[in-house]
């Protein structure tokens, strides 16, 4: 499963991802939340210095409709939608590293191509150990499955670790519902990343994973 740690693997029992959430005001009524309303987020400090300065997202986070935003890359624009009903903690805090340039400048640093079909990214120091110095709850109801076009947060193995890494599916990717759905992906943005695994990895953890041939740097990521 996807993992944020200093040492990557090949197997899809160890593969590596991060993932993020948030508690609600209510103690976890599940019930689809009117318009306007907003959810309690708990950001904890991780201990550790974030690999690029930002300040902690609001506590204070929308908790329906969508966000757009628009990822420049090397490879072309990734359309992103973000779900806030779904993942409301999740997404204040995407939009927030978003919005004070946490992303930009980096690389996406991980490609899979065998047993989960993913592109890490989300990490400035590129490394896979990286974050922003809090961590997010994990957003997730047991229910969730990765199909292509899937944006998820990535994790390490202990629950509620998300941070700022994420991935995007591009492929079929049997994971098991621990890893928190914020949003999907454009075609178009679906379709660079497809071009990108075609031209396969470096191998450098494993048979078909590590850094993808093809460079992925994000330029920006921006509210539309």
């Amino acid at each position: 499963m996807p993992l944020r740690t200093a040492a990557a693997v090949a197997t899809l029992a160890t593969a590596a991802l991060l993932l993020g959430g948030c508690g609600s005001e209510d103690g976890g009524d599940q019930s689809a939340p009117e318009p306007g309303a907003t959810t309690t987020c708990t950001y904890a400090a991780d201990g550790q210095a974030p690999a690029k300065e930002v300040d902690p997202p609001s506590e204070d986070a929308p908790a329906s409709g969508t966000v757009a935003l628009t990822m420049a890359t090397s490879v072309g624009d990734l359309g992103l939608e973000l779900d806030a009903a779904a993942a409301p903690c999740t997404v204040n805090s995407f939009v927030s590293l978003a919005e004070q340039g946490y992303f930009d400048g980096t690389s996406c640093h991980r490609l899979t191509t065998q047993g989960i079909h993913v592109l890490q990214c989300g990490d400035p120091t590129g490394t896979g150990t990286g974050g922003p110095g809090y961590t997010i709850e994990d957003e997730v109801d047991g229910s969730e499955t990765y199909p292509a076009g899937t944006l998820a947060m990535a994790r390490t193995q202990a629950p509620d670790s998300g941070g700022s890494q994420f991935f995007i599916v591009y492929g079929e990717t049997p994971l098991p519902p621990d890893y928190t759905v914020f949003g999907t992906v454009d075609d178009a943005g679906l379709k660079a990343v497809e071009k990108v695994a075609a031209a396969g990895t470096d191998d450098a953890n494993g048979p078909g994973d590590g850094h993808p041939r093809t460079p992925v740097d994000i330029e920006s990521v921006t509210v539309d």
